[in-house]
């Protein structure tokens, strides 16, 4: 979840196609993550549209919402917690029908409009709502908002349409690569969960052996020891293993030399 309010782009002049082309293009082969990607769409939208606030908001398949993820203004508690059912509202009704909406003034008014108690700009006159898209699935969507009465130009809609054609692959690709990321640190996660109670299944049964302990006993032993001491139960359990080790080595009968 990224607010990009710190941001500063320029907006002294208009962005030309052929910039425009030069950054999406730059966006899209980096290797930013997730929530930089957002932050760069923000930013170039609210430079091609001179907005007064932009909210980004990304396509959840298993809940069937769009959820708040970026704005050009704080949104710290309804970052990732703001959802919008598909149909719902205008930004619904352009997830649902994959369409841009462009409301110049009074947009409050529109019979699709559904108000969000959370969020100011639904207070402000003009408001322009795009699809992110990527292979003709949804990814998301932007919404631009304006405080006074703004007529969205054709030259503004085809911008941000194209921000979102072109952005919605880069979004998709690193929503992809942050999905991979987490997957692989949940993998390693349980690998590791599954190597320390493989240590701590051994340590339990050299302590059932070495004192005549029940499953249980043993187990009650090495955590309140693990507590006591401070340490997590896995150093203990390795500890005992490395003792038991070395003794049994000591008391293994000599080879003989010839």
């Amino acid at each position: 979840m990224v607010s990009t309010a710190s941001l500063e782009y320029s907006l002294d002049k208009p962005v030309s196609q052929v910039d425009l082309l030069h950054r999406i293009s730059n966006i899209v082969a980096s290797e930013r993550s997730l929530d930089e990607m957002l932050g760069e769409v923000v930013g170039l939208t609210v430079q091609v549209t001179g907005c007064d606030a932009c909210l980004v908001y990304l396509f959840d398949q298993e809940s069937g919402e769009v959820t708040l993820h970026a704005s050009q203004v704080p949104h710290v508690t309804e970052l990732g917690r703001l959802s919008i059912k598909i149909g719902e509202g205008v930004t619904g009704w352009v997830a649902e029908h994959r369409s841009v909406v462009a409301l110049s003034s009074n947009a409050s008014a529109d019979k699709r409009f559904k108000p969000f108690v959370d969020l100011v700009e639904d207070t402000y006159e003009a408001f322009l709502s795009v699809p992110l898209v990527s292979g003709g699935d949804l990814v998301g969507v932007i919404n631009v908002h304006h405080r006074d009465v703004h007529e969205h130009e054709p030259d503004e809609i085809g911008l941000l349409t194209f921000i979102g054609e072109q952005m919605g692959g880069a979004v998709a690709k690193a929503e992809l690569a942050d999905e991979n990321a987490k997957l692989l640190h949940e993998t390693e996660d349980m690998k590791r969960q599954l190597e320390t109670r493989k240590v701590v299944e051994r340590a339990k049964g050299i302590l059932q052996r070495t004192h005549g302990l029940t499953e249980e006993e043993s187990y009650l032993r090495l955590r309140n020891e693990s507590r006591r001491m401070r340490r997590p139960m896995r150093d203990l359990a390795e500890a005992i293993i490395l003792s038991y080790d070395v003794s049994r080595a000591k008391e293994a009968p000599q080879q003989p030399v010839d």
